[in-house]
């Protein structure tokens, strides 16, 4: 009761200390003036009687009872994970973390930029690109900036998409690319000639693909040969792609990408309902001063000391109008210093061993499915998802949601009937093999 009269008497002095200066007789004088009448709610607020912490913690409880936690296969970029213990102690649940928004000064949080330059150094080593900056909010927006920065880089209002990247990246970059007059165009990377002769035609600022598709396809020799074309046309060759499948397979940079994005939430970041997690952009270096966002640097500092400090900020608040490449004003700098510390935690070995348990037991499944008469439809090597198509009436796509329900197991389902499982941990392999 002594906190809540402690804050009223602040409100109290507050207002009088506000209508005293602007000579007002009450504080709703102040308000009629700042807010016009035409958006100004004219009656009472409509709230519940006051209530207890308890009590409302005793009600939030029994909503959230309602919930049923399913088991989800449904990957597309959001992945179960494991966070450590560690992590979860000394970051996640440290205020001194995450309550602190991004300093004005960020010189004096070393600590956090010293985090944030390992996290780029990880997302340039896993991607074999020069450049990548402090985090970006998803994956979808992610991408969006690419297509922008492609756009600005070649002055070409024409952007290529193939139809294989993740559903919610295509929905973000079209929804963009309208409100910015970018004309897209939809093409698949399985039809790699059609999508040369097109790309040959020199009209398009970039192309984006996902890598390995949202199918589980990994396409490097289509990508490797989309890429010759790109170069000569002076196409931006850009692949969204999946940080831990990266310790097994090729890198972008290998293929002959311009730049990579994706998501890096299987480090160690929970899936929530979908986010937040933290993003990432890596370049060549030709392309460093378009890229969005922030990236820290290492330099000295006045005693000739290590010191960390933000190289390059991009947006408009930092630098003139005219100067700016984008708008992007925030980042995942919590999430992204979690995920950075999830490498660490485990180390390139690490990494390489949780990628390897995963990519097995997705050979497991392969190999159980097709001996159950289950017709598996990637046609390349895959990392942890499978698309498969059924075919019998026994084995139709009504059954496999039936045994998947009564196992509380969400799988990803196509209008084709066929249905899509991503792999998370190993330890989750057998609930799969059940169904």
């Amino acid at each position: 009761m002594q906190f809540i009269l402690y804050i009223f008497s602040i409100k109290l002095l507050v207002s009088l200390t506000v209508t005293t200066k602007l000579r007002l007789m009450k504080i709703e004088d102040f308000i009629s003036k700042v807010i016009p009448d035409s958006i100004l709610l004219q009656r009472d607020l409509k709230l519940e009687n006051e209530t207890s912490e308890a009590e409302l913690i005793r009600r939030l409880k029994l909503l959230m009872n309602k919930n049923e936690v399913w088991r989800s296969y449904i990957g597309q970029g959001y992945y179960g994970t494991i966070t450590p213990s560690t992590i979860l102690r000394n970051i996640f649940e440290n205020p001194g973390w995450y309550t602190s928004y991004t300093p004005y000064q960020p010189e004096i949080s070393q600590g956090r930029l010293e985090s944030l330059f390992n996290y780029q150094t990880m997302i340039s080593d896993l991607t074999g690109l020069a450049r990548a900056n402090a985090s970006l909010l998803d994956e979808g927006t992610a991408s969006a900036e690419a297509m922008c920065l492609a756009v600005r880089y070649t002055n070409r209002k024409r952007f290529l998409l193939d139809r294989r990247c993740h559903p919610q990246t295509i929905n973000v970059v079209t929804s963009r690319a309208k409100n910015l007059s970018i004309e897209i165009v939809v093409i698949s990377i399985d039809n790699v000639d059609h999508a040369k002769e097109i790309i040959s035609t020199g009209q398009f600022s970039g192309y984006l693909l996902q890598y390995p598709d949202t199918e589980g396809n990994i396409w490097d020799d289509k990508i490797r040969a989309v890429a010759e074309v790109t170069k000569s046309n002076k196409t931006l060759l850009i692949t969204a792609t999946d940080l831990l499948a990266l310790t097994l397979i090729e890198s972008p940079d290998s293929l002959g990408a311009d730049i990579a994005v994706g998501s890096s939430q299987r480090f160690g970041i929970p899936m929530g309902f979908g986010g937040p997690h933290a993003a990432f952009i890596s370049s060549t270096e030709a392309l460093t001063r378009l890229l969005p966002g922030r990236i820290v640097g290492l330099s000295k500092d006045a005693m000739n000391k290590p010191a960390y400090r933000l190289a390059l900020q991009t947006r408009e608040q930092h630098i003139r109008r005219d100067k700016a490449t984008s708008n992007i004003c925030t980042a995942q700098a919590l999430l992204a210093n979690m995920a950075a510390f999830y490498a660490v935690y485990h180390g390139p070995e690490g990494l390489k061993r949780i990628a390897s348990r995963i990519h097995r037991n997705t050979l497991r499944l392969v190999s159980a499915l097709e001996n159950a008469g289950y017709k598996i439809a990637n046609q390349t090597a895959v990392f942890d998802t499978i698309k498969v198509l059924p075919n019998s009436k026994q084995n139709c796509l009504q059954s496999i949601q039936r045994k998947a329900f009564e196992k509380r197991v969400n799988l990803l389902y196509y209008p084709d009937g066929g249905a899509a499982t991503s792999y998370e941990l190993q330890l989750y392999a057998f609930r799969t093999f059940k169904i």
